[in-house]
């Protein structure tokens, strides 16, 4: 059974090392969870790489190279040295992968790097980005972050912004927005998706999601996926277990959401993990214990058939 994840930040780890004078293989290297040789053992048919920009840590002047930086770590040590791993240039390139091949999409993860200008926007389109989120945790000039005490909602240039990936089939990920933030994307996203949110009733977290929130998620047909991190599944916890996960799962399924869940494990940006699930290689363990509490079909739902469904055609 194939699994489609929606977010990770090995473009990130994959950054870093290299202002170390380092350089890690994403084939094998082992300080990536979703280096190739993982997201293989995982059985991973496509992973969203997304770009990422910590604006606590890189000034407005270097964040537009970082971005730029990344996206070329993609393109070349990802998708260019690895024959079984392709493109994913329009959505309908998923439905035209190989069994043996993993999909590979580049997504954004905070709009600081264009700053206000619209034509780098453009340009992160024509590099591949298909899923775009406008915040990270803090406020940006698109909007507020799920941790910006003010809280407030989209700019004008957010709505701008919002509007041009509905133009272009892009995704508009809600999970890092403000609440306010997020009700005015879904007012105007013809596409949004949470890429990797978890239930606020069950763990009282910032970045995860009201119960309103989900409604409206499922109410859009738009996928939620749900962060393998236990900091989102158990309040204040620093492990998990799969039967953690589960009553999230079941949490969006009682409100008639079963057919929007997916996962966006939030790899190689976490710092502690569900037991038995270390990296994308544990994809292998998650789906074996789900099936053990849920059909082959809901399970397989889960892993890649509800995002393949709700993706635009």
């Amino acid at each position: 059974m194939k699994v489609i994840d929606t977010h990770c930040d090995a473009l990130l780890k994959l950054q870093a090392v290299r202002f170390e004078k380092r350089k890690l293989d994403f084939r094998d290297a082992p300080e990536i969870e979703t280096n190739l040789k993982r997201l293989e053992a995982g059985n991973v048919g496509v992973q969203f790489f997304a770009i990422f920009v910590n604006p606590e840590k890189v000034t407005t002047t270097d964040q537009w190279k970082h971005a730029q930086d990344q996206a070329a770590i993609f393109h070349e040590e990802i998708v260019e040295k690895n024959e079984k791993v392709k493109f994913i240039q329009n959505w309908k390139d998923i439905h035209r992968l190989a069994p043996d091949e993993i999909g590979a999409v580049l997504t954004l993860e905070g709009a600081e790097a264009i700053g206000n200008d619209l034509e780098k926007l453009q340009t992160l389109y024509q590099m591949g980005v298909k899923s775009f989120g406008l915040t990270w945790n803090p406020a940006n000039l698109c909007a507020d972050g799920a941790e910006e005490p003010r809280a407030a909602g989209l700019t004008k240039l957010g709505r701008e912004v919002v509007q041009l990936n509905n133009a272009n089939e892009v995704l508009t990920d809600v999970s890092h927005l403000s609440v306010n933030a997020f009700w005015d994307v879904m007012k105007l996203a013809d596409y949004p998706i949470a890429s990797h949110s978890n239930v606020r009733a069950i763990c009282d977290h910032p970045r995860n999601l009201y119960d309103d929130q989900l409604k409206a998620l499922i109410d859009k047909k738009a996928p939620i996926h749900f962060a393998l991190y236990p900091v989102f599944l158990k309040k204040g916890a620093q492990a998990a277990t799969v039967a953690d996960l589960c009553e999230h799962i079941d949490h969006v399924c009682a409100l008639g959401g079963e057919k929007n869940i997916g996962f966006g494990s939030d790899f190689d940006g976490i710092s502690c993990h569900i037991d038995n699930i270390p990296d994308a290689s544990g994809y292998a363990y998650l789906l074996n214990e789900l099936q053990k509490h849920y059909s082959e079909e809901q399970v397989r739902g889960f892993a890649y058939q509800n995002v393949l469904n709700l993706l635009p055609s």
